[in-house]
């Protein structure tokens, strides 16, 4: 059973990363978003200082599912995020999804895929 879970954007990358590392990695793919702000409303608490009130996006409530159930199993969780904004935001709001529910969670930012490793940056909490 592996014990380290490392969740990307997308399936293409997931794929690649999976053929680089050894059996104790999962590499999972969020999909891309997972939360926006609401369609129907403002999506912001002006009472609360401006507070965003993000919700998960229709149709990834199974994808969520899916990455709390395998980060509850793992030793650790590590979310790849591209270094870029959009990236960023991918990452925290997979963070707030998953919860408690990663034993301990990480953000890493990949500048590129390289199986010699020299794409990582140094990790940061999540």
């Amino acid at each position: 059973m592996p014990s380290r879970l490392i969740i990307v954007e997308s399936p293409s990358k997931a794929r690649t990363l999976s053929r680089f590392l050894g059996s104790e990695y999962t590499v999972l793919a969020s999909m891309g978003h997972v939360r926006d702000l609401p369609k129907s409303k403002i999506g912001v608490d002006v009472d609360a200082g401006f507070t965003p009130q993000y919700e998960i996006i229709k149709g990834k409530e199974k994808q969520i599912r899916d990455l709390r159930a395998a980060a509850r199993k793992a030793q650790s969780t590590l979310l790849a995020a591209d270094p870029d904004r959009e990236g960023e935001a991918i990452a925290a709001h997979l963070a707030f999804e998953l919860g408690d529910g990663a034993s301990s969670k990480k953000k890493k930012k990949k500048s590129a895929v390289k199986k010699n490793g020299s794409g990582w940056r140094k990790p940061m909490r999540a």
